[in-house]
């Protein structure tokens, strides 16, 4: 499949959940199983340039009039595993997100109030046909949200340079993912809500960690989590993604806190939150 373009995006990183090939109802399977053989699939960069492609004609599109029949494809222990973009999914919750990201002023210039309120109830007639809906993906800007890093341990990290230092001839790209089965990262999520709120009486990190619990529920037990760091390795340097362990920080920090050592998990903490305020405001560079 030809790519919409060859220009790298940089900001967004991904929660994946991969299920089985039996997981999926027929028609649909057949359709994954068919799709999984072919030569060529798009990458995460071709599925996110395309949303943004859908941005720049006026008025924009903020949703794709239909819904992709495209999927992230792997094979573990012998199992396919297939996790569906379900752009236009993603795209109607991704909406109902920004009037808290942006000035109201800033959305209604981007986009119109009357295309929101059409966007709107085409979501709402959609989703009174499929009620159980949910998305394969979570993506984030500018950051890996913290609770992600529950999810997974330092061990799963893989972290590959790629080329990135060969501008004359270019090829593979950097990748740092985490992946885990379904089972551990649901055990994480469990293991890690005890202590958080045995330590704590309320903070954003039990928030997510509930919404994210919640989500990982809808799916197979023999599926595949997967935290990618997605376009943000062409924004942050090797050595500093080499340096990168921020699941072992967060582990380290709940561990503390189950041992009832504040001052650790305070530590382990300033490191993740200067870490990522350091990626969240390249967002703001030229």
């Amino acid at each position: 499949m030809p790519k919409v373009s060859s220009v790298t995006v940089p900001y967004a990183s991904y929660l994946r959940v991969y299920e089985p090939l039996a997981a999926f109802p027929e028609p649909e399977r057949d359709h994954w199983a068919r799709y999984a053989r072919r030569p060529e699939r798009p990458s995460y960069q071709d599925e996110l340039r395309r949303s943004l492609a859908d941005l720049v004609p006026t008025p924009p599109v903020p949703v794709p009039v239909h819904e992709s029949s495209d999927a992230f494809v792997l094979e573990t222990d012998g199992v396919l595993c297939v996790c569906p973009w379900r752009t236009r999914l993603r795209g109607w919750q991704a909406m109902g997100e920004l009037s808290g990201q942006l000035p109201a002023p800033v959305l209604d210039a981007v986009l119109p109030p009357v295309l929101r309120r059409q966007t709107t109830a085409d979501y709402e007639q959609w989703l009174a046909r499929n009620p159980d809906a949910r998305p394969w993906i979570r993506t984030s800007t500018w950051q890996v949200p913290l609770h992600w890093f529950v999810l997974v341990s330092d061990e799963e990290r893989s972290y590959d340079r790629g080329d990135r230092g060969d501008r004359a001839a270019p090829g593979a790209p950097p990748v740092l993912r985490y992946r885990t089965p379904m089972v551990e990262a649901r055990r994480r999520v469990a293991r890690g809500l005890k202590t958080l709120r045995d330590a704590l009486d309320e903070a954003p990190l039990i928030e997510g960690l509930v919404d994210v619990g919640r989500w990982l529920e809808e799916f197979h037990p023999r599926s595949l989590v997967e935290l990618d760091y997605g376009g943000l390795v062409h924004a942050v340097s090797a050595d500093e993604l080499d340096e990168d362990h921020s699941a072992a920080d967060v582990a380290e920090g709940i561990e503390a806190l189950r041992a009832g050592d504040g001052e650790g998990a305070g530590e382990a903490y300033a490191r993740l939150v200067e870490r990522w305020r350091a990626v969240r405001h390249l967002q703001f560079a030229n």
